[in-house]
C-alpha cells in the first residue's frame, strides 16, 4: 500500500506494494519511500541485508518467508547481502528466549553454515546475492573495539526488550554478553552500510539497534521490515524442527507435498500469501472460485506442486501428486513405511498409538478415535478401551500417519 506521508509516484508505489506484500511492519516508510526514489532516480541500488546464524543445518519453509521477500526486492534490482553470521552465532541470539542459549561450537558453526547458502540459493537468485560473515569485521574489533561499540548503546535501552526485563523481574540470570548480540548485530548494519535489514517480528528489537548504531557513526540509518512468524502445519505453533512441525526445504518431494495437503484450508491461505510467488490478484482469483465451490484440495494442490517445484523440480511436483492421490486418496499403504515392536500383548490401543510415535499422548490417541481417524488393518476403530493382541498391525493415524506396529506374545 502506498503511504499517506508523502506523495509517491506510481513506479514507486508499484514497488512499496511488493515491499509490503505479506509484512508485518515496515519502519520507517516515509524514510523507504525516500530511499526507493532516490535509488531510481540515481540508479544506485539499494543494500539489502538478511542475517542468519547458522545455529542448525537444514532451512525449513519459515525461514523462506523473509528469503522470499529478499528474492522480491532482488527482482527488483536492488543489491542483496545474505550475512552468515559466524561470529555472533558463537554468542547465541537471546531473542525470545527465556535461559541463556548455549553457545555453538566453532566446529559446529562451520558444519551448519556449508549448507545454509546452497539451501538458500533455490530461493534467492545466486548471481545476485552477496555472501558474507560477520566475522570478517567483528574478529578484528579486538576488546579495545568491542569497549568502543558498547560505549554506543545504554544498559536502560538495552533492558527495554521484552525477554530480557521478564527474565530480570523473574529472576532468572542474563549473562553480560548477550547484551553483545544485539549490539554486534546492530554493528553489522554499520559494516555492510545497509538501507534495509529484514527479519523475524521476534528481532524487531535487534534491527532497531541497527538503526540506532547507524546514526551513532554518522551514517543514514537504515529502515526496517519485519515478516510474520510462519506457522507450522499444526497452525498454531511457530514453525520449528523442535516441535515436529516443520516443512524442510531439502525434504523428498512426497514428503513436503503431503505435509503441505495435511494442513488446514484455513491456514493455506497464510500459506499462499507468505509463501507463494503467484501474485495477489491470482491468489484472490483461487480465492473467489474456492468460495463459489471449488474443493479446497484443488487450492492446496496447487500450492504444493508450487513449493515442490521450486525446491525440487516440477516434474518431481507432478509426480509427487500422482505418489499422493495413489496413497492417501486412492488407500494405498505407502512404501517404506515405519516397522517397530512396541512391546508384549495384549496392549491397549491408547498406549500402541503412543508408543508407536502416531500419537502424542493418550489425550491425542482418543481424540482421533473419537473423531474417527484411527484405523487398524484398514478397520476403523471406535472402541477407546480395545485390547490388541500379539500380531503385526497396519495402523494408521488421519490421513498421512502410517507404522505398522509388532506386539509379541
Amino acid at each position: 500500500m502506498s503511504s499517506p506521508l508523502a506523495p509517491v509516484d506510481s513506479q514507486t508505489d508499484a514497488d512499496l506494494r511488493v515491499v509490503q506484500r505479506g509484512c508485518d511492519e515496515l519502519l520507517v516508510v516515509s524514510e523507504f519511500i525516500t530511499k526507493l526514489t532516490r535509488s531510481r532516480q540515481t540508479g544506485t541500488p539499494l543494500r539489502i541485508k538478511l542475517g542468519l546464524d547458522p545455529t542448525a543445518p537444514d532451512i525449513h519453509l519459515g525461514h523462506t518467508v523473509v528469503l522470499n521477500k529478499m528474492r522480491q526486492l532482488q527482482d527488483l534490482g536492488h543489491t542483496v547481502i545474505f550475512l552468515i553470521g559466524d561470529f555472533t552465532a558463537l554468542i547465541g541470539d537471546p531473542s525470545g528466549r527465556n535461559a541463556t542459549r548455549p553457545p555453538l561450537t566453532p566446529e559446529q558453526i562451520q558444519e551448519n553454515a556449508k549448507t545454509y547458502y546452497a539451501q538458500a540459493s533455490l530461493v534467492l537468485d545466486p548471481a545476485r546475492t552477496e555472501i558474507r560473515y560477520n566475522s570478517e569485521w567483528c574478529d578484528p574489533l579486538g576488546t579495545r573495539g568491542l569497549i568502543k561499540l558498547a560505549s554506543r548503546y545504554t544498559v536502560a535501552r538495552m533492558m527495554e526488550r521484552d525477554d530480557f526485563t521478564k527474565r530480570f523481574k523473574g529472576g532468572i540470570p542474563i549473562s553480560v554478553h548477550e547484551f553483545l548480540y544485539p549490539l554486534l548485530q546492530g554493528y553489522d548494519s554499520v559494516a555492510l552500510r545497509a538501507d534495509l535489514e529484514l527479519g523475524g517480528t521476534d528481532q524487531k528489537f535487534n534491527l532497531l539497534v541497527g538503526r540506532e548504531l547507524q546514526k551513532e557513526y554518522g551514517m543514514e540509518p537504515q529502515c526496517v521490515l519485519t515478516m510474520p512468524l510462519l506457522e507450522g502445519t499444526d497452525g498454531v505453533e511457530k514453525m520449528s524442527k523442535s516441535k515436529g512441525n516443520y516443512i524442510g526445504i531439502s525434504e523428498t518431494p512426497d514428503s513436503m507435498f503431503g505435509k503441505l495437503m495435511s494442513i488446514s484450508d484455513t491456514l493455506m491461505w497464510r500459506y499462499y500469501e507468505l509463501l507463494s510467488f503467484q501474485t495477489l490478484d491470482q491468489i484472490r482469483s483461487l480465492q473467489a472460485e474456492i468460495d463459489a465451490g471449488r474443493n479446497p484440495r484443488d487450492a492446496k494442490v496447487l500450492l504444493a506442486q508450487e513449493l515442490v517445484g521450486r525446491f525440487h523440480s516440477r516434474q518431481a511436483g507432478e509426480l509427487a501428486l500422482a505418489h499422493f492421490n495413489a496413497q492417501f486418496r486412492d488407500g494405498e499403504i505407502p512404501e517404506n513405511i515405519p516397522e517397530l515392536t512396541v512391546g508384549a500383548a495384549p496392549m491397549g490401543i491408547l498406549k500402541v498409538l503412543r508408543e508407536a510415535g502416531l500419537c502424542a499422548s493418550g489425550a491425542e490417541a482418543q481424540r482421533n478415535i473419537e473423531q474417527g481417524g484411527v484405523r487398524v488393518d484398514g478397520e476403523r476403530i471406535a472402541d477407546k478401551a480395545l485390547q490388541l493382541p500379539a500380531g503385526t498391525y497396519v495402523m494408521r493415524v488421519g490421513k498421512r500417519k502410517f507404522a505398522r506396529v509388532t506386539l509379541t506374545p
